[in-house]
């Protein structure tokens, strides 16, 4: 049952208990979301949405599958506790929502609400019934047949070419995504449609309360130019999706072997276009080397060696496509 309105008005500190103390270093009193339980929540009205059941965690927020009561169907509710707010990840979730919210494409989860209260922050998004692209790459890996690990050409394809055109959207729209990756991709269940989510380090170009220039990302999808800090545009968001498109055709990203982000970073920096230790058609045979041609044109170390727009990406990736196809009739 909801809680009732008294309930509601305890704050944060008061409702969430912190998890038992495991280590001689673990803080109790610091608040992170390993640290917080969330069940009290469960049956609380956010907006239109009661919340059902945890679903994930984040870095900064938690989500819920709720059921929204004015249209009678589910949809998942993210949420950011203030306990852990600071004025960067307040700004990050406030970013995200107004991100997402003025993207209405296929291939893009949609917002539904926006909300606060005195004790949390959310909004309200589509549930997407479905794996991550990330857990779908994992899954194959682990195939008892050898042929069943790599996620076929075509489907490979076909995903990436469906994300490029979310991205060229976005970046119509003067937004950059900035943190594309394969667990920022989710596969719908029963269609295989492929949609991104979490924009919550996106720069939009209009103005934004997030510094372009601020270090953010996944370090092996992240662009050199986002890893030094400079000005990133929508030849970040291409080179992300080169680095999953050689993931996906290839099963793994052939670079050196490293102990930590900062190493792969430091890696990338200095290694710049050889980082890559074989080509995505030495791998897998079957990609070929055109496919090794579209790859290096997407992650040049270079940006001014990319391709300039989603758009040109595509038309290589379809017109590879039809000459697979052909290929293999």
């Amino acid at each position: 049952m909801p809680p009732t309105e008294a309930g509601k008005t305890k704050t944060l500190n008061q409702r969430i208990q912190p998890v038992a103390n495991k280590g001689p270093q673990k803080v109790a009193h610091l608040a992170s979301l390993v640290d917080l339980r969330f069940d009290h929540l469960i049956g609380r009205e956010l907006g239109t949405a009661v919340l059902l059941k945890e679903l994930a965690r984040g870095g900064m927020a938690v989500v819920f599958i709720a059921y929204q009561k004015s249209l009678k169907r589910q949809i998942a509710v993210k949420i950011l506790p203030k306990v852990l707010l600071s004025p960067l990840t307040g700004a990050l979730f406030q970013q995200e929502a107004e991100s997402a919210a003025i993207l209405a494409h296929p291939n893009i989860v949609p917002i539904y609400e926006v909300g606060e209260t005195e004790d949390l922050l959310f909004f309200t998004m589509q549930l997407v019934k479905g794996l991550s692209l990330q857990h779908h790459i994992e899954l194959r890996r682990k195939h008892l047949l050898p042929s069943r690990r790599i996620t076929p050409v075509q489907e490979s394809v076909g995903i990436i070419m469906s994300c490029l055109d979310a991205l060229g959207f976005a970046h119509d729209q003067d937004i950059i995504h900035r943190d594309m990756k394969p667990a920022n991709v989710l596969i719908e269940q029963h269609t295989g449609r492929p949609m991104i989510t979490d924009f919550g380090v996106a720069r939009i170009a209009r103005g934004s309360e997030i510094s372009a220039s601020m270090i953010v990302g996944t370090p092996m999808y992240m662009p050199p130019e986002q890893m030094r800090g400079a000005e990133a545009d929508a030849r970040a968001d291409i080179y992300s999706l080169g680095i999953m498109l050689f993931e996906l055709v290839a099963g793994r990203i052939p670079v050196p072997a490293f102990d930590s982000s900062r190493e792969l970073l430091r890696m990338k920096l200095a290694l710049k276009d050889r980082l890559f230790q074989q080509k995505a058609s030495e791998m897998n045979p079957s990609a070929g080397p055109e496919m090794d041609r579209i790859i290096l044109n997407a992650t040049a170390f270079d940006p001014e060696k990319r391709y300039r727009s989603c758009r040109e990406f595509i038309r290589d990736l379809d017109a590879y496509r039809s000459r697979h196809v052909q290929k293999q009739v």
